[in-house]
């Protein structure tokens, strides 16, 4: 395997978790979520990534959306925002995240995160 590869499989376990943090923070459409996801080459994504990713998330009941209004002429956005479920499993996924990283960090021989 190469560092691609490994790249590859590392993005795959933790875009789901990347994704639900932005809609966290703030209600974002598909395109704007991808666009954020770009300034991070590591967990830049494609159309046929995401949207597939958002929709078994609404299926799951982590997200919902509303339509909004876009620019003059432009159609409306579907805006995604978190569920009350969604922040339980952001949590639940928060913690998994720790004891990944401190674990990691234990077998590399650095400090705790925390």
């Amino acid at each position: 395997m190469n560092i691609d590869d490994w790249r590859s499989q590392i993005k795959r376990g933790t875009l789901e978790f990347c994704i639900l943090l932005m809609i966290k923070r703030r209600p974002s459409y598909g395109y704007e979520i991808i666009s954020a996801l770009e300034q991070y080459p590591i967990l830049a994504a494609k159309e046929n990534t995401i949207y597939p990713l958002l929709r078994r998330l609404m299926k799951e009941g982590h997200v919902t959306f509303s339509w909004q209004e876009s620019a003059e002429g432009l159609p409306p956005r579907k805006y995604y925002s978190i569920t009350d479920q969604g922040l339980e499993y952001i949590a639940a996924m928060s913690g998994e995240w720790e004891r990944l990283l401190n674990a990691i960090d234990e077998l590399k021989g650095d400090e705790h995160h925390g």
